[in-house]
């Protein structure tokens, strides 16, 4: 009986949650099978950790989890993805039907540009942009998530939109010439 109220509550604590952890994922890892087994393995620590989770944000306390396991995955199958130096929104559907091919393809070129631009950010910064920007987690849970200073999250989250943004800027110019 008690086994059963657990994972009664465990999906009702944790599995709505299942959109965020995979995005998160795919987002820190650049690749849509590994996502899914990171997001597996998450998910089966999360049931068999889920007697220490004390209430609170569901989401968050996932998304933690997501973020070591994705991690460790690193670590272990592309430590060069963890070793680059970073010293120096959800998709939302058009609800508007779209009439010209033209404004639709460019739009679609754009959400591409945005899409590579943010994949090639050093993993600190990818982490906490999404997180902010497409998980819509505040600043302090982001910290308490990450383990970082909520000064460190700030931080690296102005790093990030500035390096996106010159990113995109660099490929605007050169597309334009």
């Amino acid at each position: 009986m008690q086994q059963e109220n657990k994972l009664r509550l465990f999906e009702a604590t944790v599995l709505p949650h299942f959109a965020a952890a995979y995005n998160f994922a795919r987002w820190m890892l650049r690749d849509e099978k590994d996502a899914e087994d990171v997001v597996q393995e998450s998910y089966m620590r999360a049931y068999q950790y889920f007697s220490g989770y004390h209430g609170g944000d569901g989401r968050a306390w996932l998304l933690t989890i997501v973020r070591n396991t994705s991690y460790n995955w690193l670590q272990k199958n592309r430590s060069r993805d963890l070793m680059t130096p970073i010293d120096d929104a959800p998709e939302v559907p058009d609800t508007t039907a779209e009439s010209d091919p033209e404004a639709h393809l460019l739009r679609q070129i754009d959400e591409e540009m945005l899409r590579q631009a943010l994949s090639e950010l050093p993993i600190e910064f990818r982490e906490v942009i999404i997180l902010r920007e497409m998980e819509g987690l505040s600043y302090k849970e982001i910290a308490a998530l990450a383990d970082l200073p909520i000064g460190t999250v700030m931080s690296r989250l102005g790093r990030a939109r500035l390096r996106l943004h010159q990113k995109l800027a660099g490929r605007l110019n050169r597309s334009s010439e």
